[in-house]
């Protein structure tokens, strides 16, 4: 089978262990992207493997089984959070009163137009708003500040693509991320618009990732602690936790990260308090005249 663009692949000396899209071919260096996880790489075309038809499916559906878990985990931790929210907010079932909610608006950047929309499908079955712009990881700084004047977000993810390479440098050297200093020098630029931790919400980073860079920024969160890879879904899983979570309780690290499927090794942050506002009492139509 050829290798082309577009195609997908495993390599040999990783002994086939993730899923690749194959982004460019250049001469015998190949591209890739991870089909999956959020990082980026380059391998000499002939470490590369096609992928039979047989092999794909069975990769894809173990993959699809473990993007379910984790979403039935956050239903059951959404559920609680709402029968706790709706027997707070009807003084423990007193009355009955119909409440309404003022849901966190969400931005989310992307490097990967592919995992975007897989991002965007999450958002919406979450029932989330969210606003979704596909941009290259070195031209975010650049734009970052026009978007949240627009967007007026809540919640900010700042993601893509991104790898660590021990040719480049030392683990603590930036200079030896693919992205990470693009993600870093965004956060600084939207963090001058909006300072406040609790005000906006930021999310930054992608596979292996320098976590501490980001921290210090003002990311509220960042990957990746043991510069590990981390799933493309893993930052909407996040959000969704703070979103859902009211104003006037905090969230805690692990309470955040334990719906993800990568876990405390490939993301950490800091407590953060819920963005989610109730009220009362909801006007529906027929009420209304």
């Amino acid at each position: 089978m050829e290798i082309k663009k577009g195609g997908l692949v495993t390599r040999k000396s990783y002994n086939h262990d993730l899923l690749f899209r194959v982004g460019s071919v250049e001469k015998k260096v190949v591209g890739l992207f991870g089909e999956d996880l959020r990082l980026e790489a380059d391998a000499p075309m002939d470490d590369l493997s096609p992928v039979a038809e047989r092999e794909l499916e069975k990769r894809r559906k173990k993959g699809k089984d473990q993007e379910e878990f984790s979403y039935r985990l956050f239903r059951q931790d959404y559920q609680l959070l709402k029968e706790k929210r709706d027997y707070q907010s009807s003084d423990g079932f007193q009355f009955d009163a119909k409440i309404f909610q003022l849901p966190a608006k969400v931005l989310h950047l992307d490097g990967d137009q592919m995992y975007l929309q897989k991002c965007i499908q999450l958002y919406h079955r979450m029932g989330l708003q969210v606003h979704g712009v596909h941009l290259h990881e070195r031209d975010m700084p650049h734009e970052i500040g026009a978007l949240i004047n627009k967007i007026q977000p809540d919640i900010l993810v700042i993601t893509g693509h991104d790898s660590f390479s021990k040719n480049k440098g030392v683990k603590n050297d930036l200079r030896a991320y693919r992205h990470s200093r693009y993600f870093v020098e965004t956060v600084r630029e939207a963090r001058k618009i909006n300072p406040h931790l609790d005000q906006l919400v930021i999310f930054a980073g992608a596979c292996q990732s320098h976590f501490e860079s980001l921290i210090r920024a003002g990311a509220n969160f960042a990957s990746s602690p043991q510069r590990v890879n981390i799933h493309a879904l893993d930052p909407v899983y996040i959000a969704a936790r703070i979103a859902y979570t009211p104003f006037m309780e905090k969230v805690s690290v692990w309470e955040a990260l334990r719906n993800t499927l990568t876990g405390d090794k490939g993301m950490g942050g800091v407590e953060t308090r819920g963005l989610l506002r109730t009220g009362m009492p909801y006007m529906d139509d027929e009420n209304e005249h």
